[in-house]
């Protein structure tokens, strides 16, 4: 997998506001909010795209990302009024780093279609 701005933060190369980290997994606020509360959740792992994903064998790591994306959602206070879960893949599909990751957005009222 190419060396991403995502691998460079996993190594602490590069600043970032972390709010959750495990063995497995990385959460960091995004630079470009698209919502008050806009914060990145990335497996340590080596993911580019979804389509790499064999849900047999990634099962775990994917019910990792989801706690975790709970647990920053309780800590950030939106988990009563809801939030989403969003994870693009591919350049049609608006992933921008080839790095699989979920966006936790909340703390607004989110529209339908998103775009």
């Amino acid at each position: 997998m190419a060396d991403t701005i995502f691998s460079k933060i996993i190594r602490k190369e590069i600043p970032a506001d972390i709010v959750f980290e495990s063995d497995t997994i990385l959460a960091f606020r995004d630079i470009n909010p698209m919502a008050p509360v806009h914060i990145l959740i990335i497996p340590k792992q080596p993911i580019a795209y979804t389509t790499e994903i064999d849900g047999k064998r990634d099962a775990p790591l994917l019910g990792e990302l989801f706690d975790a994306a709970n647990k920053i959602a309780k800590e950030q206070g939106i988990d009563k009024n809801g939030f989403r879960l969003v994870i693009n893949c591919g350049d049609n599909g608006g992933q921008e780093v080839p790095h699989l990751h979920m966006h936790l957005l909340g703390g607004r009222k989110m529209k339908w279609p998103p775009g």
